[in-house]
């Protein structure tokens, strides 16, 4: 089996453990409501990638951003520790990831270009 197959498996083992964790352990008021979408573990299990998006409409995701990479980092790769059965827990570097903000401008873009068709009422 090949080392990517395990980088996918060990992220998505993350990615429930840390959704988890991030609702009922952490405390902190300036984490609002963020939803973790994906996160990518590098071959060598070192370092990991949690992309994350943060309601409503991705107002505040830079602030988000710097206060999961800073000192709650820690916190989430100690408490992955005692939860996942891995020799090494990866890094964590979390990234606001904005495919949502922009799939919404793309669509209204379309939009604006061609309307949609009007429904055929009048049917032969």
């Amino acid at each position: 089996m090949s080392d990517g197959g395990r980088a996918e498996r060990v992220g998505a083992e993350l990615l429930r453990e840390l959704a988890v964790l991030l609702r009922t352990e952490v405390k902190d008021p300036r984490i609002g409501s963020v939803t973790l979408q994906e996160v990518r573990v590098s071959r060598d299990l070192a370092h990991a990638k949690v992309y994350f998006t943060c309601f409503p409409l991705d107002q505040c995701g830079e602030e988000q951003e710097q206060v999961l990479n800073g000192a709650l980092a820690g916190f989430l790769r100690r408490a992955l520790a005692r939860r996942v059965r891995l020799r090494t827990v990866p890094q964590l570097h979390f990234v606001h990831d904005t495919s949502v903000l922009e799939g919404e401008r793309l669509a209204a873009l379309i939009d604006s270009v061609a309307p949609p068709p009007e429904p055929d009422d009048q049917r032969s």
